[in-house]
């Protein structure tokens, strides 16, 4: 890559002149939040003209705003290989390493601006914030010592702790979730009120000691006159989650759920979010079910949000504990042994089976490759075969690939979320593959619908309720997550 000679010049003026245009449109797509459109468009101004550092910069930049942090890392790299001076493109690049967990790679990209540009004051900054994060992550290393990891939640002595005296929100019974308790938890969140810690510690140690119980993949039995709910990423927009209720009813015996990860983050009512979900859990641990998305995960809520939203709301401690309890989350659900439902999607070999789903050591932070890995970041695409994953971990995956994995597995057709999609689901793959997503406008500026899927254990055939996004307190997106990744994403 170096130098980019292998990147043909442009034809004509004509060409250099009409990429300039082209460029112009997508940023306009661009300011509109429209990033698919803005890619489009960054694309054919690189076509015309393959040599303008800027259209890889840009098209960089909304890959980040769409999580493709895989074609994001590309971009910014072509970029930097036209004009190793242009001090954007290395920003990107950060941005994207760092969005992946790769802090280290992100700060030598800081340090290299610094030393070509030793008076830039805004490198310096950059490069002295990324330290910083990096020997923060050395430091909680070290001192996570080498005994096996200590186990949080055995450190809590919920005998010590008292309800505070203001605190008029709901109390569990005797130690225990009821109904009573869960509804008066979500109208007290709605006020924007905050559970007390004890509870908050109660349900986590509860859910935890539950979830270690549990396979890595759940088998689910919907009797054939019973309705079941899959929904997708909710992404800490629990006005939206308290809308899906609305809409579909509480969950209960009789109107069981499985949401498929991407619980938190992002959304700023992350928290609220979770806690609702997990104390439904715990009152209906066999009819409402959780996936392990991507985004339960510690590089993931480090950078969109939620440890530091747990951390403003409650404390640090209660962050090292969340990660502790996501890393039980089952991996993956069958339904009725003939409905797979994972978060990400399938696997860069054909040989998967559900036997090896079941066997995958799960109590963990998520490798770099691998069946873990895949199940929680792979995406489809529409050709044939497989190819590198967009997002930079996982693959995609093609209609063969899924009708290979099916067939093996005597399996009708999967369910995934983990990508936004206008209508809130999309079917592809001869209907074989199946993307729902549940957070309607993500982020408050997509403009998606949301969406849930419903359907009998008798034909399990998916009906599908869209619906738009209600209105929120004004707290925005983000405000939790790491302001210096915001600053990077410009």
């Amino acid at each position: 890559m170096a130098g980019n000679l292998w990147i043909s010049a442009p034809k004509s003026q004509e060409d250099i002149d009409e990429a300039e245009n082209l460029k112009n449109e997508a940023n306009e797509y661009f300011k509109k939040q429209n990033y698919d459109r803005a890619i489009e468009f960054y694309s054919k101004a690189i076509e015309k003209n393959p040599r303008n550092a800027v259209y890889y910069a840009n098209r960089s930049i909304a890959n980040l705003r769409l999580e493709n942090f895989g074609y994001a890392l590309s971009d910014a790299s072509l970029a930097i290989g036209l004009d190793k001076s242009y001090t954007k493109a290395y920003y990107r690049r950060a941005a994207s390493y760092m969005s992946l967990g790769k802090y280290k790679l992100a700060l030598k990209d800081f340090e290299y601006v610094t030393k070509v540009r030793p008076n830039d004051q805004d490198a310096k900054m950059k490069y002295n914030e990324c330290n910083k994060i990096v020997k923060k992550i050395a430091f909680e290393k070290a001192i996570s010592v080498d005994k096996k990891e200590v186990n949080i939640a055995d450190t809590i002595n919920l005998d010590a702790m008292s309800i505070e005296d203001e605190y008029e929100g709901p109390s569990l019974v005797d130690g225990k979730v009821t109904l009573k308790f869960v509804t008066h938890l979500m109208d007290y969140y709605k006020e924007q009120k905050k559970l007390d810690k004890k509870y908050a510690y109660q349900i986590l140690i509860d859910v935890k000691a539950y979830l270690q119980k549990q396979p890595s993949l759940v088998d689910i039995k919907v009797p054939d006159d019973q309705k079941f709910t899959v929904c997708g990423d909710i992404h800490g927009q629990f006005y939206d989650l308290m809308n899906i209720f609305d809409l579909n009813g509480l969950p209960s015996e009789k109107n069981p759920y499985l949401f498929n990860g991407d619980f938190v983050d992002r959304g700023s009512f992350s928290v609220e979010c979770i806690f609702t979900l997990f104390s439904f859990k715990l009152l209906y641990p066999d009819h409402f079910f959780m996936s392990r998305g991507n985004h339960e995960t510690l590089d993931m809520n480090r950078m969109y949000g939620f440890r530091g939203e747990v951390t403003s709301k409650y404390t640090s401690k209660m962050a090292d504990l969340f990660t502790e309890v996501y890393n039980w989350l089952p991996l993956a659900h069958c339904i009725n042994n003939r409905v797979l439902v994972m978060h990400g999607g399938l696997f860069s070999s054909d040989d998967v089976t559900l036997d090896d789903i079941r066997a995958v050591d799960r109590n963990k932070q998520p490798p770099e490759d691998g069946i873990m890995c895949e199940l929680l970041w792979s995406d489809p695409q529409f050709m044939a075969g497989r190819a590198p994953s967009k997002r930079g971990v996982g693959c995609q995956f093609g209609p063969d690939v899924t009708a290979n994995f099916l067939q093996k597995n005597g399996l009708d057709y999967i369910i995934r979320s983990h990508e936004v999609k206008n209508e809130g689901y999309e079917i592809a793959h001869d209907g074989k593959c199946i993307t729902v997503f549940s957070a309607p406008n993500y982020c408050d500026t997509m403009g998606n619908l949301g969406a849930f899927i419903t359907m009998n254990g008798k034909d399990l055939k998916p009906n599908f309720r869209c619906y738009g996004a209600v209105t929120h307190p004004d707290v925005k997106p983000m405000a939790y997550a790491n302001s210096f990744l915001s600053m990077l994403c410009q």
